[in-house]
């Protein structure tokens, strides 16, 4: 009897029972590269690659492998979109916001300025529309996109100076990530978009005036205290920002349905480790920049009103003229409403409270 009949014969006792292996260990062996948006140094966000790496080995039994590399290695950190369009490598680790160039709908697969935070996000995208649509956008540049991490709401950044208002944002040369920069830019202020990595150096010279990353855990690594001393939050533009995995169609088409299986459920692993990982480390690195000198500061209503302004009305603007835009941030502004009404009721008003309490 030959290996198909038997396996359509017998049921999976029978098979088990004849020695064969189960289907997934029957599969070729799979060698794939993921090229990174981010340096090793950022072991939070590099290392959500390292994780969905790890957990694809290790579901496979080493049989699908997949090697990371870190911005700069095989493309530089901003090339990683057209390199999986290109299928120059299979796997990318990215913030989608950085590529908001090719088109804005980039952005609301990642962040945008007052949007959902990482709960809301999550909700959004595995019980709401968003995979579906974002997917369905992403086909049209060959990729197919996992939620593989989220930062949680961002810090807003070092700063040379004080930033009392709105006005102090005009013609102040601010490294802020991807989509960001045309809220900046409708402020007055002259937007950078500058890959982690060169950031230090960048503020250290003088080139720019500020910029933001992400939190005290990063930032304290990449060393901004440094020469920039004054830190402000919250980080409106990136509530829960979303980092995804991004896979070639192509390549993706060619995997079993069990290999498939795999790469979703190692999406997920490091969809859930980073954030978890951000949220465990900030405190103590918070704790370290203040005993340091950090002088923390929030933003101003005053600017914080004139930017949700700034946005609502890009958001307009942006519909207006790109199709896919309109369609998909119709649901997602939905969505953020009905979410907004809900939150207000339970985590604000647990939050708020817990907040004032003496721990």
């Amino acid at each position: 009897m030959d290996r198909r009949s038997l396996l359509r014969n017998a049921g999976i006792a029978g098979v088990l029972a004849t020695g064969i292996a189960p289907a997934v260990h029957a599969q070729a062996a799979i060698r794939w590269r993921l090229a990174s948006s981010f340096p090793k140094s950022l072991d939070t966000l590099y290392g959500g690659a390292e994780v969905f790496a790890a957990r694809v080995k290790a579901l496979s039994g080493g049989k699908f492998e997949i090697s990371t590399h870190a911005a700069g290695e095989l493309m530089p950190a901003f090339g990683v979109v057209d390199g999986v369009q290109q299928g120059t490598v299979e796997v990318a680790h990215t913030a989608p916001y950085y590529f908001f160039g090719k088109s804005e709908v980039f952005a609301l697969g990642c962040a945008i300025p007052f949007g959902l935070n990482s709960r809301q996000m999550t909700a959004w995208m595995h019980e709401g529309n968003g995979l579906k649509l974002m997917r369905e956008f992403y086909a049209k540049y060959n990729i197919v996109n996992f939620p593989a991490g989220n930062t949680g709401a961002q810090m807003g950044g070092w700063y040379r100076k004080e930033i009392k208002s709105s006005a102090d944002m005009k013609g102040l040369k601010f490294r802020v990530g991807g989509f960001a920069g045309k809220v900046i830019e409708r402020m007055g202020g002259v937007p950078q978009n500058i890959p982690g990595g060169e950031i230090y150096q960048a503020l250290e010279k003088g080139t720019i005036d500020a910029a933001e990353w992400v939190g005290p855990y990063d930032d304290l690594k990449l060393g901004f205290a440094k020469v920039a001393p004054f830190y402000y939050y919250p980080g409106w533009w990136e509530g829960g920002p979303e980092l995804d995995i991004f896979v070639n169609q192509k390549a993706y088409d060619g995997l079993s349905p069990e290999y498939k299986a795999m790469v979703e459920s190692a999406a997920s692993d490091a969809h859930i480790t980073v954030q978890a990982r951000y949220d465990a480390r900030n405190p103590a690195a918070l704790k370290q920049l203040v005993a340091a000198g950090t002088k923390l500061r929030p933003f101003s209503n005053e600017l914080m009103n004139v930017a949700f302004k700034e946005s609502m009305a890009l958001y307009d603007d942006i519909g207006s003229k790109n199709a896919d835009w309109k369609k998909i941030y119709a649901d997602y502004s939905s969505f953020r409403a009905d979410q907004n009404v809900w939150f207000r009721f339970t985590e604000m008003t647990f939050d708020r409270f817990m907040q004032n309490q003496k721990l």
